[in-house]
């Protein structure tokens, strides 16, 4: 009786589908309903397989599920039970038994099934059907790749099919079109926005065996990684319950009190423990987040690259070096819209790392491989950073800009390398042309150095970084090259003197009575209680520290107080709180301008205490006022500035102990942090820079902190730390020297808490200065020479000058009181007093 009822049931269903009339199927308003019931009467057929028996003698695939799929496709739901129901249907005989029967009864049954398979087949015979199913996996496949057409990439497409690119190469070498040149590269800037050089100048082209290897290599440490990451999923689950796994003392981990650390879960768990356990994450500010990456690279669908890539080729080709010497024209020349610039870098690095790859050909982008590139580039980076500083609104932006401008500077150097392993003899003497040029000027040597000190995570992303390092490591690489096999090299050398504004010294300030500095006080404690309430519009901020000086920036610290208390004392209430405020941008540490919470009147008590300190006379003020003294009068109202251009003999190890820095050394240490999403070059170009530090300049005290040794014991931990076999032996050479300096220097544990300088390292190798000890040359700190001292040094060092045979310094050490003066001390000071041009004046004859 049940078997009866169920085909009753069954057949109903089956008539609830629909009819169909001539070539039109009719559905039911129940279809969708009795398709899923159909689905799951098959989900519970019997071993005979007889509900699939009853429908295949219906012939429902013919009569009823073929007609939906192609008349009622649209219908997404019916669309897709429908093709479950046919999939299930059309399964083979033997996946639905198993085997073949070997009983009498099973075989019918299973030749049976065999039959009603065969029926189907016949119905796929269908073109229709094919064309709905062809279609609906074109719409999948477009959600599914990578490569699938987005919007872009069909407004591109459109593009390219109007025939409007071959317009856009037509007006970017046309004589005649010329005022459209940088409607023009705009134009192909935001064609190319989404696409990578490298990938697209591959297009169409079989893959080299290097990027096979290279690809084999990152699979196998994923798999590596997967297995290791199953592995250890199974030693975390026990087989018994978590309250049974034990309590463990861990000797010489002490908890809350003195006692040691009770551990109350498995040992396998032990290797993760650390004191942060349960605790809350403590809130990041958002000034102080790191910037994210806003760059999204994607690979369009095959025929859109293949366009573009040809498109590059005829842009190389044929207008190339003319339009971007018109749009450098229209920079230089500012006829250009704010901004532009940012178009003019873009195109070079695109289209030079274009050429690099695809075909390299230096004669097609001869326009931008020159010192003229170089310096235009190096005038944008410093301009977009000083802009990131004052413009705190849109720093985003402007570290955006920055970014370009390092990447164009980046694809140049590269252009430049390539051409020195050019077969063409004349190709490689122009490159050496340009890198006699770029060695020897002194602003180009600076910048990368400049970049380290000047990289802010908050601000500057991590892409940003990783372009920085590798630029920097292939700069070095040809640097190191280019001294190899050179006795002397000659660079250039600047000093920059400026002669500003006469202001009243402050030998003239300090002479005003207290009485007189409360009276100037009360008149200005009120404008600056009107500033900082925001009741009087402020300046601009200005930058507080002079980027062009010698003195690094941290040690302008002590100028800026000086600069504040000036603005004080000469009235500026405005300008003076401007630059309190951008000096605890640079300088938050310490508090010494004030926490970033402070409020007006916390800054006005803050004004005050620098208005009424007693400051420390500046260097550069002093300078200012000596050379004022000598400033005719129409020279007065202007700033002067005087350079001092010299040249001096470089060495490359020399060079290299400028990079020998705390502040260069944490740049590198946090993208080493990440060294499992860093590609292998990338991993490569860090160990690099710390080896140099490390082994060639015997300064790998340097790297003796616990943030390094942190990252070092991740690397040495790692599943699949074998794919890292450079930074493995690093790292175990670091350790095994600081392990080798610990022997001897037990105070070298508590060194791993603090970054180091050079004179720390020295101490920590050779000994520190017991109490009492006299300083040697180099620990000694800074006498202040007062105006009598100078006039006594200059009056004897022209009294011993002209002396044939005699040491100059010995003669003024032994005329001074023993002990009060150095002969490094002195040379020094007859140097910054310009009566000597360098210390080398003054070295003893052998």
């Amino acid at each position: 009786m049940d078997l009866y009822m169920m085909n009753c049931e069954l057949l109903a269903t089956c008539s609830a589908l629909g009819y169909l009339e001539g070539d039109t199927y009719h559905k039911e308003p129940d279809c969708l309903e009795s398709v899923k019931d159909l689905i799951r009467y098959l989900r519970h057929e019997d071993e005979t397989r007889d509900i699939r028996q009853q429908l295949g003698a219906a012939q429902i695939l013919q009569n009823d599920l073929v007609p939906l799929v192609i008349q009622h496709h649209n219908d997404k739901q019916l669309f897709d039970a429908v093709i479950r129901l046919m999939v299930n249907l059309t399964q083979p005989a033997l996946l639905c038994f198993g085997k073949i029967p070997q009983d009498p009864t099973f075989r019918h049954h299973y030749l049976q099934v065999v039959s009603y398979l065969q029926a189907y087949k016949e119905a796929f015979a269908n073109e229709r059907l094919f064309v709905v199913l062809s279609e609906k996996l074109y719409d999948l496949l477009q959600m599914g790749v990578d490569d699938d057409a987005s919007i872009h990439d069909r407004v591109l497409w459109a593009i390219h099919m109007s025939g409007m690119d071959d317009l856009v190469k037509f007006l970017a070498s046309s004589e005649t079109e010329q005022q459209w040149s940088m409607h023009v590269l705009e134009t192909v800037s935001l064609m190319f926005r989404d696409q990578n050089a490298e990938h697209l100048a591959s297009t169409g082209q079989a893959r080299s065996s290097v990027e096979r290897v290279t690809d084999m290599k990152e699979l196998e440490i994923l798999r590596q990684r997967e297995v290791a990451e199953k592995k250890s999923r199974v030693f975390q689950r026990g087989t018994r319950h978590s309250r049974f796994g034990g309590s463990y003392i861990i000797q010489g981990l002490k908890s809350i009190g003195d006692k040691d650390l009770i551990y109350h879960k498995g040992l396998h768990n032990f290797k993760n423990y650390t004191h942060d356990l349960g605790k809350e994450l403590r809130r990041v500010p958002k000034r102080k987040l790191q910037a994210k990456d806003t760059e999204v690279r994607r690979r369009s669908a095959l025929n859109v690259r293949l366009f573009l890539k040809e498109f590059c080729i005829d842009f190389l080709e044929n207008c190339y070096n003319r339009l971007m010497y018109i749009v450098k024209d229209h920079l230089i020349r500012e006829k250009a819209q704010q901004h532009d610039e940012t178009y003019y870098l873009w195109s070079m690095a695109f289209f030079m790392a274009f050429n690099r790859i695809y075909r390299f050909r230096p004669e097609l982008v001869s326009e931008t491989v020159s010192v003229r590139t170089f310096h235009f580039i190096e005038q944008n980076l410093t301009n977009y950073y000083e802009m990131m500083l004052m413009d705190k609104k849109e720093a985003t932006s402007w570290a955006r800009r920055m970014h370009l401008a390092l990447k164009a500077y980046q694809e140049l150097i590269t252009t430049i390398n390539e051409m020195d392993h050019s077969k063409d003899e004349s190709v490689r003497e122009s490159s050496k042309v340009i890198k006699n040029n770029i060695f020897y000027v002194m602003e180009y040597r600076e910048l990368f150095l400049a970049l380290f000190r000047k990289f802010d995570e908050t601000k500057q992303p991590h892409s940003f970084l990783k372009d920085l390092v590798e630029t920097t490591h292939l700069f070095l690489k040809m640097l190191e090259k280019f001294c190899k096999g050179k006795r002397t090299i000659m660079v250039q050398n600047r000093r920059v003197k400026r002669k500003k504004k006469k202001k009243p010294s402050r030998s003239q300030e300090q002479q005003k009575s207290p009485e007189e500095l409360e009276e100037i006080w009360k008149t200005l404690s009120e404008r600056l209680s009107s500033c900082a309430m925001g009741a009087e519009n402020l300046p601009e901020e200005v930058v507080p520290f002079d980027a062009a000086s010698e003195i690094p920036v941290e040690e302008q610290r002590s100028e800026a107080l000086v600069r504040i208390q000036n603005g004080l004392l000469s009235g500026q209430a405005a300008e003076s709180l401007v630059l309190l405020r951008s000096a605890r941008e640079v300088w938050p540490e310490g508090d010494v301008f004030g926490s970033s919470e402070s409020g007006p009147e916390e800054e006005v008590e803050l004004l005050k205490q620098i208005f009424f300190a007693d400051l420390p006379k500046s260097s550069q003020v002093e300078d200012n006022e000596e050379q004022e003294e000598e400033v005719d009068e129409e020279e007065i109202e202007e700033e002067l500035t005087s350079v001092q251009v010299s040249e001096k003999e470089f060495n490359f190890l020399d060079y290299m102990k400028r990079f020998a820095s705390s502040n260069v050394v944490k740049t590198y240490i946090l993208l080493l942090k990440t060294y499992q999403q860093n590609g292998s070059h990338t991993n490569h170009c860090v160990v690099k820079m710390l080896h140099r530090i490390a082994y060639d300049l015997k300064m790998e005290a340097l790297l003796f902190q616990l943030s390094v040794f942190c990252v070092f014991n991740r690397i040495l931990n790692d599943p699949v730390a074998s794919a890292y076999k450079e930074l493995v032996a690093f790292s175990k050479f670091i350790l095994n020297k600081f392990f080798a300096l610990s022997a001897t220097n037990n105070k070298a544990y508590v060194e791993l808490l603090f970054w180091k300088n050079t004179t720390v390292i020295r101490e920590m190798t050779e000994g520190y200065r017991q109490p009492g000890e006299e300083e040697s040359d180099n620990t000694r700190k800074r006498i202040k020479w007062t105006p009598a001292e100078e006039e006594e040094l200059r009056s004897l060092y022209f009294q011993y000058k002209e002396i044939e045979g005699a040491d100059v310094v010995d003669s003024i050490l032994a005329n001074l009181k023993p002990g009060s003066r150095t002969r490094k001390q002195i040379i020094n000071h007859l140097v910054q007093m310009g009566l000597a041009d360098s210390a080398k004046d003054f070295k003893k004859e052998v």
